[in-house]
């Protein structure tokens, strides 16, 4: 439902974004991730049709967001970086505005604006201007307003941006329960939304891609992957204790909490025997992990070195 192929942007003599090629599928939820300056908000905003592409194309439901446009629109619900919308206008008018736009009437329309707005729980905000509202009611403005046609896709740069821990628990329901039937693409630097959301992440940098996996896989090439961590009151004998297991290519100590974390070897698991030989020395353990992997890690790794390419 969502195809890029080539999709290219240049300002003069500086590339946004290189030739970057993706396809979503129904039930996809799609996490762009990227430092500032990436070429997130610039690839969304191409597939949106809000920008034209150097080169390349975008299809929405088939439809070329260039030779088609209105077609791909009538499938879309965009949700731009800052939500910007009629400051002077209220979020009750606003969004009657847009229902309209949308070509609602009559019945449909009064359902589809009593949905949205009580799922994003706006009945206390209507009659207000929005030029008065806070970051995070604005956002909700933005968000009910990419939904209101109960569009098959949505292009969201940063839904949660400005939420609080609530609001954004609340957002991130909203999104899951709409993911079945739909093609989701989230623009977002933070990490823990990827778990929240997604079953599916690319990372970007320099305007090229630069992984395309789910979370789970891209924990899996984390040096923490299947690690053990764990935290005693005996951190220098645990250490010793653990050097003498065969299968720990290394082990940390974290110098302001003393959590003490040990490495595999290629493809070697620990948890089991590092367990028992605690158990056998009668080492007192608090906590035992088994490290899955840490997604920000992962994310340092791939793209510092064309941050720093960019920045060159």
């Amino acid at each position: 439902m969502i195809e890029t192929s080539s999709l290219t942007k240049r300002y003069g003599h500086f590339t946004a974004v290189d030739h970057i090629s993706f396809k979503v599928e129904p039930g996809q939820v799609l996490g762009f991730l990227g430092p500032n300056g990436a070429g997130k908000s610039t690839t969304m905003k191409m597939i949106a049709g809000f920008l034209a592409p150097t080169e390349g194309r975008a299809t929405v439901c088939g439809f070329d967001v260039e030779d088609r446009p209105l077609e791909a629109k009538r499938s879309l619900g965009y949700l731009p970086e800052g939500a910007p919308s009629y400051g002077e206008m209220t979020p009750g008018s606003f969004l009657d505005f847009v229902a309209g736009v949308r070509g609602l009437a009559g019945e449909h329309k009064r359902k589809r604006l009593d949905d949205v707005i009580g799922r994003l729980q706006l009945d206390g905000v209507l009659e207000q201007t929005i030029d008065t509202l806070s970051k995070g009611f604005k956002r909700r403005v933005g968000l009910a307003q990419a939904i209101l046609h109960d569009p098959p896709v949505l292009i969201l740069d940063e839904p949660t941006d400005g939420l609080d821990p609530n609001q954004k628990h609340e957002v991130r329901g909203l999104i899951n329960a709409m993911a079945k039937d739909k093609v989701i693409v989230i623009s977002t630097h933070i990490l823990e939304e990827v778990h929240a959301v997604c079953n599916r992440a690319i990372i970007i940098a320099g305007g090229k891609l630069l992984a395309d996996a789910t979370p789970a896989e891209l924990e899996a090439r984390s040096r923490y992957h299947l690690a053990v961590s764990l935290t005693t009151t005996e951190t220098a004998a645990a250490q010793s204790a653990l050097n003498g297991i065969a299968d720990i290519e290394s082990i940390e100590v974290d110098p302001q909490d003393h959590r003490l974390t040990a490495f595999p070897k290629q493809g070697r698991q620990i948890l089991t025997a590092v367990a028992d030989t605690l158990k056998a020395q009668n080492i007192p353990v608090t906590e035992l992990q088994l490290e899955t992997g840490r997604l920000d890690e992962v994310f340092r790794t791939i793209t510092q070195p064309h941050t720093r390419e960019a920045r060159a």
